[in-house]
């Protein structure tokens, strides 16, 4: 980036921070002339654009199987060169304009982001428009891009944290296209070709699947236009792909992965609710006592402040697509990694058993909605939240009407959900590391 335009761009973000997040957000349904939608935040307080977006249901569980890792391999492609211009030209076109462009693959969906000052906002949607319907997927950043994700794989192979998630995922939806590797395996990797590349985009970045959100300094009317020149060209529909619901494994047992390395590291749970569940927001309250990120949860207070077991001890819902796991993780002295399970176990069994305190759901309300104005961060925080609201279905009054959903659960539903939630039996535990005194499951 040249160094005056970044020190532009860094102030106007600063700026951004200081402004949105103070006043509420108007949100805006446009419909361009080629029917794409978009949810709308006009900010005309600092000269930038972001834009979030993203295509449903194409994500790394939509990989042909032989091919894993392909929709990663294509994120990380697409500045690679476009249109006419080679992948050095590319980038040096976007970063000229100081825009900011990045793409990623999640399990169910492909996402993107832009980031301009109004003043170049024109030129970056372009290079946006290349990328998307013009993709070059030349020989040589081809071969660059995928010996780094062999070699990143040939380091990741050896780390505890990946191979801990890549057994969880293994065993949880085993048969399952949750259970493919986002960025795929050697030999899956080795196999993508070009025309795979290719076939990926025109099949999947469809206007059907598309969400898009916008805030900054646009007029509606240039808006439309916008949303034309990017997305206008893409084909109305795709290929279908189809990922078959699923309820996540519930085994009961603990699974071990010996590795010699000083500390055990561990991930538990079991199935939990779909964010349209209509028990949600009681049992995000419930778990955010349980193991959320704060301070006060019953995990840290057991686990870290009481014992020192441990520097960091969680748990949260973690809703997809086709299912949903409740879902923890520590990690922990080997010496000391079945004690800290078993207060872990009993924590669970407790919360299931006996639900919450009064007192805890109060305190759980003020903080989640005390923190969730912290997500008007940024221009582009506020996008990216328009395109999850739109992804969850929840309305475009989800922002007003959030506070009140949070806090008409009453002691009585929240314990009622705790009981049908948490249930201790059923959680299934994946360790990495050399537990001692490990008895195995039955």
């Amino acid at each position: 980036m040249k160094p005056q335009i970044g020190a532009i761009i860094g102030t106007v973000i600063l700026m951004c921070f200081a402004t949105t997040s103070a006043k509420a957000l108007n949100i805006h349904k446009i419909v361009s002339n080629k029917g794409i939608v978009a949810w709308f935040v006009a900010d005309k307080s600092v000269p930038l654009v972001a834009m979030s977006f993203g295509f449903r249901g194409v994500g790394s569980a939509t990989d042909p199987d032989g091919r894993e890792g392909l929709a990663q391999m294509v994120s990380l492609l697409l500045d690679e060169g476009a249109g006419a211009q080679t992948s050095q030209e590319y980038q040096n076109a976007v970063e000229d304009i100081a825009a900011r462009m990045s793409f990623d693959v999640g399990r169910d969906h492909f996402m993107g982001r832009l980031r301009t000052l109004r003043s170049t906002r024109k030129k970056a949607f372009g290079l946006l428009r290349l990328a998307l319907t013009r993709p070059r997927f030349d020989l040589a950043p081809v071969n660059r891009i995928r010996s780094q994700i062999l070699a990143s794989l040939r380091r990741q192979a050896e780390k505890p944290e990946q191979i801990l998630m890549k057994v969880w995922a293994e065993t949880v939806f085993k048969g399952h296209p949750y259970a493919k590797p986002k960025t795929g395996t050697k030999e899956t990797v080795s196999a993508i070709t070009r025309a795979d590349l290719r076939s990926y985009v025109s099949h999947s970045f469809t206007r059907e699947r598309l969400v898009v959100g916008v805030v900054g300094d646009i007029s509606e009317f240039e808006l439309k236009k916008r949303l034309d020149q990017v997305f206008g060209d893409l084909p109305a529909r795709g290929t279908s792909l189809v990922v078959p619901e699923t309820v996540a494994t519930v085994t009961g047992r603990t699974i071990v992965v010996r590795k010699p390395i000083p500390q055990s590291v561990m991930v538990f749970g079991h199935k939990g609710l779909k964010r349209d569940d209509p028990d949600w927001y009681a049992a995000a309250l419930v778990t955010r006592i349980f193991g959320g990120g704060n301070l006060n949860s019953r995990l840290y207070e057991e686990i870290r402040e009481k014992r020192g077991l441990a520097y960091s001890v969680y748990a949260y819902l973690n809703p997809m697509q086709h299912s949903a796991l409740l879902v923890g993780g520590v990690a922990t002295q080997n010496a000391r990694a079945i004690e800290s399970l078993g207060l872990i176990r009993a924590e669970w069994k407790k919360m299931g058993e006996y639900g919450v305190t009064q007192t805890e759901l109060d305190d759980a309300k003020s903080y989640l909605n005390g923190v969730f104005p912290l997500r008007f961060g940024s221009s582009l925080a506020i996008a990216d939240l328009l395109v999850g609201m739109q992804i969850s279905k929840l309305g475009r009054n989800y922002i007003s009407i959030r506070p009140s959903l949070i806090s008409s659960v009453t002691l009585q539903m929240a314990n009622r959900v705790a009981r049908q939630l948490y249930k201790a039996r059923d959680i299934t535990v994946v360790i990495v590391g050399d537990p001692q005194k490990f008895q195995k499951s039955p």
